[in-house]
């Protein structure tokens, strides 16, 4: 048709620059899609709002938004949230949960069970500092009884102080007097939850979540000794490199400066990336 541009383009409702301009992607974007997809393969349970936080951690210069854009783009799956949870109240209505004020105020333990491959049962005695949120210490063994949680609790103490209130539950290693006596005469109270309510630990109950979902439920472990290292590997992830929503998208205790990938797994020993991701590592982007 013998038409000029400018004709054409007032009958389309077209504006005449987009026949001039030929539209393009970002320079980066396809760098930051490979590495988006590979961090969502390697932390299959985080949402987009926690990848970001590693994209950033690793070096990119990038928003939210732009991180979900793309993840949506890709066809990747957000993590379903955790339910909310109502306050705890006592039967004239008053509020009775003690709550964390600073470092070392709460410190809140309990059992968690899983199976090696043999199938025999082994036992992880987890605590958490409730106001930091860090894990401070997961022991792991075939059994574990009072003394145990004495042993792992005199090491804590000697290396971060005596903290004001350790909560549990009511089970019988954590009621034991020895353990009992043993906490007070070191200058510690106990906080026993109602029987039956583990909503009341809720605190070390959502760790436990997070170590069965991102690390139990994905893992074969043959041998007690393999079991100990993984499970360690994933605590120094879980403190110094693993993003958490309460705390801004921040790790509760971050050492030093790291690069997002080199703390999990310990098993990858290899020299430190440099601030993205390396091109090795990128998965190929269609």
């Amino acid at each position: 048709m013998n038409i000029s541009e400018r004709r054409a383009c007032r009958a389309l409702g077209q504006h005449r620059s987009t026949q001039r301009k030929v539209p393009r992607g970002r320079d980066d974007e396809e760098a930051l899609t490979a590495d988006l997809v590979a961090l969502a393969e390697k932390y299959g349970r985080y949402g987009y709002r926690k990848i970001s936080a590693l994209l950033k951690a690793a070096g990119w210069f990038v928003n939210d938004k732009r991180v979900e854009r793309i993840w949506r783009r890709e066809g990747l799956k957000v993590p379903a949230k955790q339910p909310k949870r109502g306050r705890i109240w006592d039967n004239d209505g008053s509020c009775v949960r003690l709550r964390p004020e600073h470092r070392n105020h709460v410190w809140s333990y309990d059992f968690v069970e899983a199976r090696t491959h043999d199938g025999r049962k082994i036992r992880m005695l987890n605590v958490v500092d409730e106001f930091t949120h860090e894990c401070l210490a997961i022991r792991v063994a075939r059994k574990l009884k009072a003394t145990d949680v004495i042993d792992v609790l005199s090491d804590l103490f000697i290396v971060r102080g005596v903290p004001g209130h350790i909560r549990s539950d009511n089970g019988p290693e954590f009621v034991a007097k020895a353990l009992q006596a043993w906490i007070t005469g070191v200058g510690a109270k106990s906080a026993y939850i109602t029987p039956g309510s583990p909503w009341e630990n809720g605190y070390v109950e959502s760790f436990n979540a997070r170590l069965r979902d991102e690390l139990l439920n994905g893992e074969i472990f043959y041998t007690l000794r393999e079991a100990q290292v993984v499970i360690e590997s994933w605590r120094r992830h879980y403190n110094g490199v693993r993003p958490h929503a309460s705390l801004g998208y921040r790790p509760p205790a971050p050492e030093v400066f790291m690069p997002a990938f080199s703390a999990w797994p310990a098993a990858l020993a290899r020299p430190a990336p440099p601030a993205k991701l390396p091109v090795a590592e990128r998965p190929t982007v269609h």
